[in-house]
């Protein structure tokens, strides 16, 4: 760790100390997500000490040295880092350590985090950082008016997916409690690591697409215009409520269905409904942690994921489609798999095409819904420098149209959606409690902590 900021406002560097094991080649998963940052906030209601995080960080950057890295990219002559190996540098060039006094009390708080730019987070520049030596985390403490603070966290999607992330955070929490540290899984070459647990055969179906030129450019302007163009709204269910959603989908549906079957279909019936849908079927996509489906342990680190993606037909009730999705994670492995298609996908087109590649579950303009369901991570039960936190919540970054987030609510009751809409859409689910709570009795107590303008 460098610097000698101690308790007062600025920015430090927090290094391991010494280089990790060295350089890690990043499968293709990564190189797909090697533009995005993903960026999150824990609220506590108490203040943190600054040098015992930066220091408890530094402990777990010598366990998990791709965070403190940097990209590099080989067998790119273009200089844009578009194509070539995508490699992650374990050099503990460090991380960015910022604390700073945001003029909000705790609940000013949680109101910005619908907000494009909250002010809250340190945002990864991930598309900058494939050319140039920049941080793959950062970590921002407010000192809020009130007391209490805002951990902002932002980190480089190459570097690995939520459950890397929490697998970070469960480190910088035993490094700050003095717990047990987890046992990190690490691959010099994650294609190869792949590659020896995939099965021989997928669905046979790849989960990328090359979008033409017009779609290309299309894609571009709703990148260029989230800001303006997009609204995020936050809505909370009680446990109550999502117990009683889930049992009457169940109980419709004629077979026990799981609490994220539920809200997946209650949310897309939802928004169908203020959409005016109508006959049109519309897609859910959500994304799979492979980790299980393959035998990988929970520590392993990367980008281990998988999709589902699952038409709402015209006429399908929110019961019959929960069925089905409940149907398409226990068939995933034969019908939803893709990895080995993906790869078959990228030989036909030349694999330095990988970045004009998209997803095919990311189509806003059909409407597309990606659910990422960050739940049982088990987030909010984890101490930094003594204290819980009140509430963790997603912060969205480039605000792209039909993207949403399922977590704990606050003190890890109830579930917290957040969801980023065009504005119209957006506009109308405000408007819309009675098809958005059927289950909610006025009796059932509020979140712990709230945003003002929580729906």
């Amino acid at each position: 760790m460098t610097g000698t900021l101690a308790s007062d406002t600025g920015t430090r560097t927090v290094r391991a100390g010494r280089p990790g094991p060295g350089s890690v080649r990043c499968a293709v998963g990564d190189l797909l997500l090697a533009d995005l940052p993903v960026s999150v906030v824990f609220f506590h209601e108490r203040p943190l000490d600054p040098d015992a995080l930066a220091a408890g960080l530094a402990r777990a950057l010598d366990r998990l040295p791709e965070f403190a890295g940097r990209l590099r990219t080989d067998g790119d002559d273009s200089g844009d880092g578009g194509s070539g190996d995508l490699w992650i540098d374990t050099d503990d060039s460090g991380v960015p350590f910022t604390v700073a006094d945001a003029p909000y009390t705790l609940t000013e708080a949680l109101d910005r985090m619908v907000l494009p730019n909250s002010g809250l987070v340190d945002h990864v520049r991930a598309a900058e950082a494939r050319r140039e030596p920049l941080p793959l985390l950062t970590v921002r403490l407010n000192r809020l008016t009130d007391g209490t603070c805002a951990l902002g966290v932002s980190w480089h999607h190459a570097v690995g997916d939520m459950q890397t992330f929490a697998l970070l955070v469960r480190t910088w929490s035993a490094c700050t409690e003095g717990a047990d540290l987890p046992e990190p899984v690490r691959a010099p070459d994650r294609d190869v690591q792949l590659d020896a647990r995939l099965p021989a055969e997928d669905c046979g179906t790849p989960a990328l697409r090359l979008p033409d030129p017009a779609e290309s450019a299309e894609l571009r302007r709703a990148v260029a215009t989230a800001g303006l163009a997009n609204r995020t709204v936050q809505i909370w269910f009680s446990p109550a409520e999502t117990a009683r959603l889930r049992a009457a989908h169940s109980a419709e549906a004629g077979r026990r269905l799981s609490t994220n079957d539920a809200l997946c279909a209650h949310l897309l019936h939802v928004l169908r409904e203020v959409d005016g849908a109508g006959d049109e079927e519309q897609t859910l996509t959500v994304p799979v942690n492979l980790r299980r489906v393959l035998g990988l342990p929970d520590t392993t680190l990367g980008n281990l994921l998988g999709e589902i993606r699952l038409p709402y037909r015209p006429g399908t009730t929110p019961a019959r489609y929960a069925a089905e999705l409940r149907t398409a994670v226990e068939e995933f492995t034969e019908k939803h798999l893709s990895i080995r298609s993906n790869l078959r996908f990228l030989e036909q087109v030349g694999r330095d095409r990988v970045t004009a590649c998209v997803p095919v579950g990311f189509d806003p303009a059909r409407r597309t819904l990606t659910v990422s369901n960050w739940c049982r991570l088990g987030l909010q039960d984890l101490p930094l420098a003594g204290h819980r936190p009140v509430a963790f919540s997603p912060a969205a970054t480039l605000q792209l149209p039909w993207t949403s987030w399922l977590v704990e609510g606050p003190r890890g009751e109830g579930h917290l959606y957040t969801l980023v809409l065009p504005a119209r859409t957006a506009a109308r689910l405000r408007t819309a409690p009675a098809l958005l709570h059927p289950h909610r009795h006025p009796t059932d107590p509020g979140p712990a902590v709230a945003p003002r303008k929580l729906l």
